[in-house]
Parts: C-alpha cells; sequence; structure tokens
C-alpha cells in the first residue's frame, strides 16, 4: 500500500488538498495521511469545516502558528520531520505556494521521500511576493509536477524539468469549486450570507483585498477605496475584510467610508464591510455577483471557471490563462482602468470569455492516476 502525506497549511490549501483526499479514498492501495501545519491559526476550523469540505479531519495539526517567514517555516519544518520518521510516506503532496508547501517539501527531500508539487510552474516574475520565491524554491526540488494551466508547463520546462515528470492536470481548485456549488443549493437556507443576499439591489460586487502592496501605503488604499466607493453608487459593495486590512483602514482613518449591514433595511448603494466569510458563505454571495473585485489569486480562477467578470487589483498575475481567454482583467492600482472596467461590467459590456482547458472538476482524478502509475 502507498503511503502518502498531504500538507496543507491554510484555508485555501485545504479547498485544494480536499478534492485529491476525496479522488484518494476511492482507491484501496493508496492510504493518505492529512497534515495541518497550523500556519494560519482559524477558529472556524471546526469539525465541520472539514465535513463541508468533505474529507476527514487531519491526521495530525502540528499548529507550527504565526510569525516571521524565518521563524515559521522553521517550526513547520522541525514539526514535520518528526510525522516523517514516525510515518515513512512513500511521497510528500503540497499545493500552492505558501510557507508549509516549501516547509515541508524540504523536509521530505533532505529524507530522501519523493515530492509532488501541485500548482506548479506558476509564476509573477515578481520575486518581492513571498509566494513567488515559494514557488520557485518548492519546483526546483520536487520530483513531480502537476500544471493547471499550459504557461506552467512551458515556465517548468523553460526550467529544465524533464517533460515525463509534468503532468498537466487541470485545477484542483475548480474541482473543489463545482463539489461545493453541487452542495450549495441544499444548504444555502442554513447559509449566514442567505438573509444578506436576499437584501442586496441588483447588480452588486463582491470585493476581496488584503495584499500588502494595496493595503499598507495610505495613498494606495485610499485611492482604491474612493475608486470602490465611486463604483458603489451603481452597485452595492459587499467586502468580506481581511483582519489585517481591517487593521490598516483604521490605522490610516478611512473607516468612515464604509456602509454597515445591520443599519440598513435594504442594500443598494455603498460599500459595505463586513467580518471575513466562511468559503461556502462567500460563493453563495460571489457566484451571482455582477462584478468582483480582488487581489487574490484564487478568485481570479474560480471567477474564470463561472464566467464571472473579475478585476484583480495588481500589477501581475502568475495565472495569465485567466487574462488570456479567461474572465479576469489586470488593473492594478490604476484607479481609472478600474473604474473604467467596472463600469463595462456592469453595463454588461465584458469581453468574451472561455473556460480553460481541463478546468472540468476532474484534476484530482488525473493527479491520483498519474501518482499511482508512478509509484
Amino acid at each position: 500500500m502507498l503511503k502518502i502525506i498531504l500538507v496543507a497549511g491554510a484555508r485555501p490549501n485545504f479547498m485544494k488538498i480536499a478534492p485529491i483526499l476525496r479522488a484518494f479514498k476511492k482507491r484501496p492501495e493508496i492510504n493518505p495521511v492529512l497534515v495541518h501545519t497550523g500556519q494560519h491559526y482559524d477558529q472556524n476550523m471546526s469539525g465541520s469545516f472539514f465535513e463541508d469540505l468533505g474529507i476527514k479531519n487531519p491526521d495530525y495539526h502540528l499548529e507550527a502558528g504565526p510569525g516571521s517567514h524565518a521563524n515559521q517555516t522553521a517550526n513547520i519544518m522541525i514539526c514535520f520531520e518528526e510525522v516523517c520518521l514516525k510515518e515513512k510516506p512513500d511521497l510528500v503532496l503540497v499545493v500552492g505556494d505558501v510557507n508549509s508547501t516549501i516547509g515541508a517539501g524540504l523536509v521530505a527531500k533532505k529524507l530522501q521521500i519523493k515530492l509532488a508539487h501541485v500548482e506548479a510552474g506558476l509564476r509573477s516574475g515578481d520575486r518581492s511576493m513571498p509566494e513567488e520565491i515559494n514557488r520557485l524554491a518548492t519546483d526546483s526540488i520536487s520530483d513531480y509536477f502537476f500544471t493547471t494551466e499550459p504557461k506552467g508547463t512551458i515556465n517548468l520546462l523553460n526550467e529544465g524539468v524533464p517533460e515525463g515528470k509534468i503532468q498537466f492536470a487541470g485545477h484542483v481548485m475548480i474541482d473543489n469549486l463545482f463539489f461545493q456549488l453541487s452542495r450549495l443549493e441544499k444548504m444555502e437556507t442554513s447559509l449566514s450570507t442567505s438573509p444578506l443576499k436576499s437584501r442586496i439591489q441588483k447588480p452588486y460586487i463582491c470585493m476581496t483585498m488584503h495584499r500588502p502592496s494595496n493595503v499598507d501605503n495610505k495613498d494606495t488604499l485610499s485611492g482604491l477605496l474612493e475608486t470602490v466607493q465611486q463604483l458603489s453608487s451603481d452597485a452595492p459593495v459587499i467586502f468580506p475584510c481581511h483582519p489585517r486590512t481591517k487593521k490598516q483602514i483604521e490605522k490610516f482613518g478611512l473607516m468612515s467610508r464604509f456602509s454597515f449591514y445591520k443599519d440598513q433595511p435594504g442594500l443598494s448603494s455603498g460599500v459595505y464591510l463586513f467580518e471575513p466569510l466562511g468559503y461556502n458563505e462567500f460563493l453563495n454571495l460571489w457566484k451571482d455577483a455582477s462584478l468582483v473585485l480582488t487581489d487574490s489569486g484564487g478568485l481570479q480562477e474560480e471567477t474564470t471557471a463561472l464566467k464571472i467578470p473579475c478585476i484583480t487589483m495588481r500589477e501581475n498575475t502568475e495565472r495569465p490563462v485567466t487574462v488570456d481567454i479567461g474572465s479576469n482583467e489586470i488593473a492594478g492600482t490604476d484607479t481609472e482602468k478600474i473604474l473604467a472596467l467596472g463600469k463595462k461590467a456592469l453595463d454588461g459590456k465584458w469581453k468574451e470569455s472561455r473556460i480553460p482547458d481541463k478546468w472540468d472538476g476532474k484534476a484530482s482524478e488525473r493527479i491520483v492516476e498519474f501518482i499511482v502509475k508512478e509509484l
């Protein structure tokens, strides 16, 4: 029997791990071991969270916790080494580009354990992003590479990775999206966002923003919020706010720019600030939005899969397929461009888009087939 350790460190990682675990469950020759590094501690990660994902609770919780990049990565490595020495896996599988990805990857290779990287080959070209360093470093030591789009495969080949070690599998995040959409109708009445949704005037906009480049500079943050405010006169904006973003908004004295749901009989205009929402709660909202504003990588992809207009408030993207054929547009912090694109989306004049190849909900099955064949 093949023993495979799957490593995740934060909520978005579990969205990617979940469909792979569900695919492993169908294969009696595989014994999967789920490790939660605890890179991001989240009180909402209860048993119901994993039940919603259709997976078991983690077999190990390393409780690495917050800290500097060096401190956090070191804690993950120390704790994960003990797991590997105890479990003696045939393969360690990591996803994405967080500190847990490179930390666990380094441990695996030092112990001569084969390493697979899901979402391999993505490149933004911006080495000021910690995620870009993690992506480059993880791909430099991996044995098997699962790419989400053709450009990822091209990047790896250009970096000298043997073609036979690369599998263009599609995107496990989209597997999870389709899985959750199939379950959403049954749970919709129990979701905390259902009453909110019934009060939103259509069209409406959903927004996320958390990257330091957008929220750490007062002028940048103020300019972006002013632009979003202008858009909100045509369509209400739902903004589940990252704790760090909220802290910066308060620090810079910008809280007066927002409206608050509890004080409103209906949501017809304005930017409405909310606490962070769970995956299904937010999906229930953005899946029917006329526009999504974000600086997140995952939402660029998920909106592309549902052909929802998306404006990315970053200067680059490591997910070029979302722009090349998908429904995403890169606007950076160019407020005039954001405003023009926003009005275009609200007027129903967005560009034609397509769903990328192999974003069909079966990426996990392709990954499992490849692993079984190789090992």
